[in-house]
This record gives C-alpha cells, sequence and structure tokens, in this order.
C-alpha cells in the first residue's frame, strides 16, 4: 500500500508566498511523474505543474512564472512553491504521483493525496 499526504496549505493575502510538500510513502520501487493539481469550488480538477523523475517540469498558463514545482527523489517528495498569490488560486490543491510498487514493477499506480486548502485573501 502507498500512500501520498501533503501539508504546507493555508490562509495567505493576495501577493503572498505559500509553499506544498507531499511525501509518498509505502512500498514504493520508484516514482515516474508526480504533480500538483487543485480544484476551485464549481470548477473541474485542473493541473497545476508537474515534473518527472528527471527534473523535466510543466506548468499551467495561469501559475508559470509564480509557481515552482521541485522534487527531492531521496526522499519520495514534491514540493509546489507558490508567489505572488492571487485570489483565483483559492483552490484544494491535490498531490498526484505516478507510484511503481515493490510487488508489480511493470505498471504504476496512480496516487492521490487527501488535497490541502489554498485561500488567498484579497
Amino acid at each position: 500500500q502507498v500512500q501520498l499526504v501533503e501539508s504546507g496549505g493555508g490562509l495567505v493575502q493576495a501577493g503572498g508566498s505559500l509553499g506544498l510538500s507531499c511525501a509518498a510513502s509505502g512500498s514504493i520501487f520508484s516514482i515516474n511523474a508526480m504533480g500538483w493539481y487543485r480544484q476551485a469550488p464549481g470548477k473541474q480538477r485542473e493541473l497545476v505543474a508537474a515534473i518527472t523523475s528527471g527534473g523535466y517540469t510543466n506548468y499551467a498558463d495561469s501559475v508559470k512564472g509564480r509557481f515552482t514545482i521541485s522534487r527531492d527523489n531521496a526522499k519520495n517528495t514534491v514540493y509546489l512553491q507558490m508567489n505572488s498569490l492571487k485570489p483565483e488560486d483559492t483552490a484544494v490543491y491535490y498531490c498526484n504521483a505516478q507510484i511503481v510498487v515493490v510487488t508489480a514493477k511493470s505498471t504504476y499506480l496512480e496516487v492521490w493525496g487527501q488535497g490541502t486548502l489554498v485561500t488567498v485573501s484579497s
């Protein structure tokens, strides 16, 4: 069994910064891509940023230049540094990872975190 545990959400004023982290644990052989998604009230979940095991990154246009995704492969952890936050960034942020488990190395599991709320006040 594997799981993702997120931390770092909270309330921040517009223009402020906040950092999220997400640690994977369990019978992990390796982790492919890791990413952050968000879902605002009444909207669909959307990709915010993703990073491959090799460090290649991809960002939603709405966060480019403001958010930075990074990962520590030794700690099975992915981070999201959010700067210049806007009220429209308010959402529940979910961590996602493609995890290869020890007992099934030919495929991977799509694993989601429980979500952490980020609220940006104007």
